[in-house]
């Protein structure tokens, strides 16, 4: 049997939720040039310290606008944005030093290898030496990959690049991690790795911020879910809460009877 390894936050468990805002986003407002409606539209979100928050939505909901905008990747057109209480137009290095990104476009370079992938990106956090090394090894075992750490990425899986794209996003041990569809387009065995370990991090205290239109998977994973359509928030809550409430028996249920079904592949 593989033991089971995980990276763990530099921050004890107390077995409680740390009270408090990890995350507070105010009225955003984002329009791309040439669209014909808002990514965003009057999009306002709170996330508690502690909290494993699901944001679902159809493709073109606005999912990765609102992370890219949480990141700092662009400014909304209006709105405000804090994370761990600091606004993010006057402490954007602060924040940048505490929250973890991982893309749902794999952030790799596959002509290196993963442990070269590791060391690169733990240097643009501002690691090295010691503190480095141990960092890119914790992350390997974590993605199961220590025995291939020397393979050219571009030889790996789809679950294989998805492991070490997550493990890319924790080498800094951030506080509040953005995922953004990180399960998407892998084999049942990596999903289920990575299942167990967001898990783990969330008990061990990291705020995660996940995006995703699996609702099976949030409804396993996440202890408060939003439900974002058109560019805003229609329905938020936990998930048995808001099943109780409407009467559906599952999110998928729930989340066609909010958004309809018409194809959003166009």
């Amino acid at each position: 049997m593989v033991e089971k390894v995980v990276v763990k936050t530099d921050y004890p468990s107390t077995g409680v939720k740390e009270q408090g805002t990890a995350l507070l986003a105010t009225s955003l407002l984002m329009q791309y040039r040439n669209a014909e409606s808002p990514a965003l539209n009057d999009f306002s979100l709170q996330v508690q310290k502690g909290e494993f928050f699901g944001l679902l939505g159809a493709n073109g909901a606005g999912k990765t606008t609102a992370i890219s905008i949480f990141s700092g990747f662009f400014p909304p057109v209006s709105g405000t944005i804090s994370i761990m209480g600091m606004d993010f137009q006057r402490h954007q290095n602060k924040i940048k030093q505490i929250f973890g990104l991982v893309p749902q476009d794999l952030a790799l370079y596959e002509n290196l290898s993963a442990r070269e992938n590791l060391l690169f990106f733990g240097k643009l956090y501002g690691l090295g030496g010691h503190k480095l090394e141990g960092a890119v090894e914790k992350c390997l075992a974590f993605s199961r990959l220590t025995d291939l750490a020397g393979r050219l990425v571009s030889t790996y899986s789809g679950g294989m690049k998805r492991r070490l794209n997550l493990a890319a996003g924790l080498l800094h041990n951030p506080q509040v991690l953005f995922l953004d569809e990180p399960t998407v387009g892998i084999d049942a065995q990596s999903r289920n790795l990575i299942h167990e370990q967001l898990i783990e991090l969330h008990r061990m205290g990291t705020t995660i911020l996940y995006t995703s239109h699996y609702m099976e998977e949030a409804q396993e994973l996440c202890s408060r879910i939003g439900i974002i359509d058109g560019g805003k928030i229609i329905e938020q809550g936990e998930p048995a809460e808001l099943l109780r409430k409407s009467g559906h028996k599952n999110l998928e249920s729930l989340f066609l009877h909010l958004t309809g079904k018409q194809l959003r592949d166009a």
